[in-house]
C-alpha cells in the first residue's frame, strides 16, 4: 500500500505548492540513484518520494486525494452506486415498497453510477519528476547526459547551453504510460549544476581568479587563461595588482536568441613563488615606504 504522500515529504496538508516543491527537492537530492550508486534502499525511497510529489504537485490529484476520492497511489477508491437506509431491519435500495422505484432515487443512482464510471475511465499517464546533476561546464556549453531512472530505463537528456540551476526540462511521453490508448505522461527533469573549482557564474557572465607571478604583474605579460571553451591568451598590464579585473568578451554564457553572449571576468591574484637572492638583495637595498595596511581602519 502506498504511503501517505504528506508523510513521505514531511509536509502538512496545509503546505503551499512552494513548500511541497522545496521538500521534494531536498529529499530527491539526498536519495537520487545517481548520487547513491548501488544503494537499493535509496533507489526505492526515491521512487516513493517521486510518487508522492507527483500526486501532491498536481492540483487536481491533490484535491481528489484530500477529498478521499483516490488513494496514495492515485487509484480510485470504491464508490457506492446507490443510497439506502434501514427500514425494519432491511435496507431499501431502489423502491418505495410496492409502488416501484422512486424516480428521484433512480435518477440519483444512475447519475452516481455514470459519474463513477467516468471517474474510473481511461486516464492519461502521470508525469514523473527527476533531478539531473550536470557539471558546470556542461551547463555552460550544453551537453546530452544520460539519466538513469528508478525503473531501470535511461533517458538521454539534451541540456541546452546556458541552462540555469533549478530549471526544469520536459521530455514528452517519458512519464507513466496512459491507459486504454491515452497519451503517456511526461518526464520533468530538474537541473542541478555542480560547482566548479575555478569558475563561478553570475547571470550571463563567468568569473575566475587567475594567479600571476610578481614579474608578470610588474612587467606585464601574455598568459594563457582557461575558459569553458578552451584556453585564450590574455594581456596582463604592467604594474597590475592583486584584484585587478580583466574582461574576456564573449567568453561567458553563449548567445541565445536576442540575448548576447556574456563575458568572462578574470581577477588577478599575485603569487610570490620562489624568491632568488637577486630579488632579496634588491629589496634590502631599495626599502619601500609604502604601507599597504595604512588605511585599513579608515572610515569609508
Amino acid at each position: 500500500m502506498a504511503e501517505d504522500p504528506y508523510k513521505v515529504l514531511g509536509v502538512a496538508k496545509t503546505a503551499s505548492e512552494a513548500e511541497i516543491r522545496d521538500a521534494y527537492r531536498k529529499l530527491a537530492k539526498k536519495h537520487h540513484p545517481d548520487l547513491n550508486p548501488g544503494n537499493k534502499a535509496a533507489e526505492e525511497r526515491f521512487k516513493t518520494i517521486s510518487a508522492a510529489h507527483g500526486l501532491l504537485s498536481d492540483a487536481e490529484q491533490k484535491a481528489r486525494f484530500d477529498r478521499g476520492e483516490i488513494d496514495a497511489s492515485g487509484q480510485e477508491k470504491p464508490r457506492h452506486t446507490y443510497r439506502g437506509h434501514a427500514e425494519g431491519g432491511q435496507g431499501r435500495k431502489y423502491g418505495r415498497g410496492r409502488g416501484g422505484p422512486d424516480p428521484d432515487d433512480l435518477s440519483d443512482i444512475l447519475g452516481e453510477f455514470f459519474n463513477a464510471q467516468g471517474a474510473a475511465g481511461p486516464a492519461a499517464g502521470r508525469d514523473r519528476q527527476y533531478v539531473l546533476a550536470v557539471s558546470f561546464l556542461d551547463a555552460v556549453t550544453g551537453a546530452t547526459p544520460r539519466l538513469s531512472l528508478p525503473d531501470g530505463r535511461t533517458l538521454d537528456v539534451r541540456v541546452p547551453p546556458g541552462i540555469e540551476e533549478g530549471q526544469v526540462l520536459r521530455l514528452k511521453g517519458q512519464g507513466d504510460s496512459g491507459r486504454a490508448g491515452r497519451p503517456a505522461g511526461d518526464a520533468l527533469i530538474e537541473i542541478h549544476i555542480e560547482p566548479h573549482p575555478l569558475f563561478r557564474r553570475d547571470g550571463r557572465d563567468i568569473h575566475a581568479e587567475i594567479p600571476v607571478t610578481v614579474a608578470e604583474a610588474v612587467l606585464g605579460a601574455r598568459i594563457a587563461v582557461p575558459t569553458p571553451f578552451g584556453e585564450v591568451m590574455l594581456s596582463v598590464p604592467r604594474r597590475a595588482d592583486t584584484g585587478t579585473r580583466l574582461r574576456l568578451r564573449g567568453k561567458g554564457i553563449p548567445a541565445q536568441g536576442d540575448r548576447p553572449a556574456g563575458d568572462q571576468y578574470v581577477t588577478l591574484k599575485l603569487v610570490l613563488g620562489p624568491v632568488d637572492e637577486a630579488l632579496e638583495r634588491f629589496l634590502r637595498e631599495h626599502p619601500q615606504d609604502f604601507d599597504p595596511r595604512r588605511n585599513l581602519m579608515d572610515e569609508s
